[in-house]
């Protein structure tokens, strides 16, 4: 829950995007705007190509905006910041390293000696649930199994927001489920300010405060949507009637 008088930690402020070629220019994004509180978890939805991942980009610091703005507590965000992780919908595991030494990657680039970071890494990788697979290679661990080591991966420097492009899409349903119950419960230990691009309707409200929809390129936010289902959330909550009129007014917005 967030204070009266909290001030926003994330803000998109008439961000517009436009990809120009020589021949050609393409409005991705019309002067979205929003704000994201701390500690809240937030789904981004809309139509394929409207631009959600791009706007994720922005809000990250990967892309810089056509015009507008992104602010990150209350100043302008020009890069890319240690404090904003990214978790992007392919693992991008690295082969040749273990998963404890995949997770640890971020400390060794910074400079934290190796029995340090694997220390850390190893916390981070039995917050997952797969400290037992901690010297397993990339190539044997499931689908599931390897998005979990990326989600440790963004969580082990510790940032205060995360920004997730539809982590989960590739994954079979039954495995999807699994990890958005996973990740509902790392977000509720942890309370990191989430961001999430997803297609999936039930998974943006199971997991959301906030869910907002995007129009159809060029993308703008067209509404916010409480999700007032209490916390802790339950799988019995999916088939509740709150969360089917949620569905409804989802599906109604997006047609």
């Amino acid at each position: 829950m967030n204070e009266p008088n909290a001030t926003p930690i994330l803000v998109a402020d008439r961000v517009q995007m436009t990809f120009a070629s020589a021949d050609s220019r393409l409005e991705a994004l019309a002067e979205a705007t929003f704000s994201v509180m701390p500690n809240e978890f937030v789904c981004l939805i809309g139509p394929s190509g409207c631009g959600k991942s791009t706007l994720l980009r922005i809000l990250g610091g990967l892309v810089r905006p056509t015009s507008g703005r992104v602010l990150f507590e209350g100043r302008p965000l020009t890069h890319p910041l240690r404090r904003i992780g990214f978790l992007f919908q392919r693992a991008t595991l690295m082969p040749w390293r273990t998963a404890l030494r995949n997770v640890a990657l971020p400390l060794e680039i910074e400079g934290v000696p190796r029995a340090q970071a694997e220390a850390r890494a190893l916390e981070f990788l039995r917050l997952v649930g797969l400290e037992e697979f901690a010297q397993a290679l990339p190539r044997d661990l499931s689908g599931g199994m390897s998005h979990r080591v990326a989600l440790a991966r963004a969580l082990v420097y510790d940032p205060d927001v995360l920004l997730l492009d539809e982590p989960f899409a590739a994954l079979d349903a039954l495995t999807r489920e699994q990890l958005n119950w996973e990740l509902l419960r790392i977000w509720q230990a942890r309370r990191k300010t989430v961001v999430m691009v997803t297609h999936n309707i039930q998974e943006a409200i199971f997991l959301s405060d906030h869910v907002l929809v995007m129009s159809p390129r060029p993308g703008r936010i067209e509404h916010k949507v409480p999700i007032e289902i209490p916390r802790p959330r339950s799988l019995d909550d999916l088939y509740s009637p709150q969360f089917l009129e949620l569905t409804r007014t989802l599906r109604a917005y997006l047609r």
